[in-house]
């Protein structure tokens, strides 16, 4: 497993010998994420790198397990000193802090009331020959398992004429996932899985595309959760393992009907626990 190092946070062709000057933002954030990864001592195990074309555009299709999924897989574009426009949802380019941050890394912005200017500014991102990261999942899934997907990336895919690139990302919402408090842990395990390109064949529909993309992914993502190096510390720490792996989180059919409500502005919140059960908890995970 690779474990960043401060080599690699200074190293000079980090990027590749003639990096694109107008990218050196982006450059700057990437050196800043390997600082907190070596801080933490994340340990990752990336592959697949190979699969991301050295040029041209290219589609990288992800599940969404936690808050920083991007960051981990700008790490399986690296080897290939490609850099990632990955769509977001508007409201982050809104933030005061992190919106200048989102624009400087050319970023897309979706926003969901006008999704049709996020879709044109990737295709042309895509002709252009970047390559584009997206979740087509639209939001984290807490069952930890693939959701029905959105149909944007496979016809994105389609109207440029780049390849989707399927991928899972496991760990990292061991730190920071929807519905669970942000734990800043040391010495966690996030496994990044890219496959090998699919590219639409001709005349195929957007919604066949779309479905071998999510057989792609849901392969991946078992490959990453049945090869995953940690295990939970106990029955208190089985809440990051799908229900079929033996974990507590919702299953798929809980996690839509929750999603629903939460829509819908109906979700139910868990009481809180007291001090004594969250030490009690901590202490157990130890």
């Amino acid at each position: 497993m690779y474990t960043a190092s401060w080599r690699d946070v200074v190293r000079p062709k980090l990027f590749g010998a003639s990096p694109d000057p107008r990218d050196k933002p982006y450059r700057f954030v990437i050196r800043i994420a390997l600082v907190v990864f070596r801080l933490f001592r994340f340990r990752f195990d990336v592959r697949g790198s190979e699969h991301v074309p050295a040029t041209g555009g290219a589609i990288i299709c992800s599940n969404h397990v936690s808050f920083f999924d991007f960051t981990f897989l700008g790490l399986g574009a690296l080897p290939r000193h490609r850099l990632v426009r990955f769509m977001a949802k508007k409201a982050v380019f809104d933030n005061g802090f992190a919106g200048p941050f989102m624009q400087a890394m050319k970023h897309i912005p979706v926003d969901r009331r006008a999704g049709s200017a996020a879709f044109e500014a990737a295709v042309r991102a895509l002709k252009d020959g970047e390559v584009v990261g997206v979740f087509p999942e639209a939001t984290i899934s807490t069952s930890f398992t693939v959701k029905d997907l959105k149909a944007g990336a496979a016809r994105m895919a389609v109207d440029s004429g780049v390849p989707i690139i399927p991928a899972a990302v496991w760990g990292g919402h061991r730190v920071a996932t929807k519905g669970h408090k942000v734990e800043l842990r040391r010495g966690v395990a996030v496994t990044v899985i890219l496959g090998e390109p699919i590219t639409a064949e001709p005349g195929e529909a957007v919604p066949a595309l779309m479905q071998r993309t999510r057989v792609a992914m849901e392969a991946l993502l078992d490959e990453a959760q049945r090869s995953y190096p940690d295990r939970p510390a106990g029955d208190d720490d089985r809440w990051w393992l799908p229900a079929h792996l033996g974990g507590t989180a919702p299953t798929p059919a809980e996690a839509a009907t929750a999603d629903a409500l939460r829509a819908a502005g109906k979700e139910v919140r868990a009481p809180k626990k007291s001090p004594l059960a969250r030490l009690t908890g901590r202490l157990r995970r130890r």
